[in-house]
């Protein structure tokens, strides 16, 4: 399924209980291998920055329902930059795709800094468009958003069980590799854990039933958007 010549998945999200999630990660752990980027049974570290703008876009059209609606975000895994990813995640009502291109660490570097002239030629289209957004539409570095994932792929459908656990939110600085970044908790882990459920045309069965949550409903969950409510609660004091 395509929309706008961009190939879109449905993404399902829920908040779980702690006795939920335990119950659930021991069924699906049973079944579905760990994601092979995993280092240990808790998953790998994801962190990233996210860019919005100058009248905050992601944030509002996020919280006002808005049909179609998309965000810039540079992520990087367990800390490193290795491996760091230039991401555009659009939503168009329950469907969700994600662009990447690769970002070289001297390039992050320049985008942090405010120069933004080192990826206006970049071979990606993806890194053109930030470009165009940071130069020409104003958009500026917004929230860095951290947590642990614990996935769990199933090859028959491209499907993807995630465990979102640790969720904070950066709040002394933008730059994803600050030796001295400071993070506040933005979702307390011994209430409640992000379940998603990602897939392409159709849930195999197998998997349905596991993952279908017996108390928990379906919720419009943004970790962009509970991180930036952490960061404006940590700056009231």
């Amino acid at each position: 399924m395509e929309f706008m010549g961009r190939p879109l998945r449905h993404e399902f999200k829920y908040y779980l209980h702690p006795h939920e999630y335990l119950s659930m990660r021991q069924r699906v752990a049973s079944l579905l291998p760990l994601d092979p980027y995993s280092q240990n049974a808790d998953g790998y570290g994801i962190r990233s920055l996210y860019f919005d703008s100058p009248v905050d876009h992601a944030l509002y059209d996020k919280t006002n329902g808005i049909f179609g609606r998309e965000k810039f975000r540079i992520r990087i895994y367990n800390a490193s930059d290795s491996s760091i990813k230039l991401e555009r995640k659009s939503k168009y009502g329950d469907y969700v795709s994600k662009e990447s291109a690769p970002l070289t660490r001297p390039e992050y570097e320049n985008i942090v800094h405010g120069d933004a002239s080192s990826i206006a030629d970049s071979p990606h289209p993806l890194v053109r468009d930030l470009y165009r957004a940071l130069t020409y539409k104003g958009f500026r570095r917004a929230a860095i958003v951290d947590y642990v994932r614990e996935a769990y792929v199933y090859d028959y459908g491209d499907v993807r069980i995630t465990f979102d656990k640790k969720l904070s939110s950066g709040i002394n600085s933008l730059d994803l590799f600050d030796p001295g970044l400071a993070f506040r908790e933005a979702l307390d882990d011994s209430t409640r854990t992000i379940l998603e459920i990602k897939f392409n045309r159709f849930l195999p069965e197998p998997v349905r039933l596991i993952t279908t949550p017996a108390a928990s409903v379906r919720s419009t969950i943004s970790k962009y958007v509970i991180c930036r409510e952490a960061a404006k609660l940590h700056f009231k004091r």
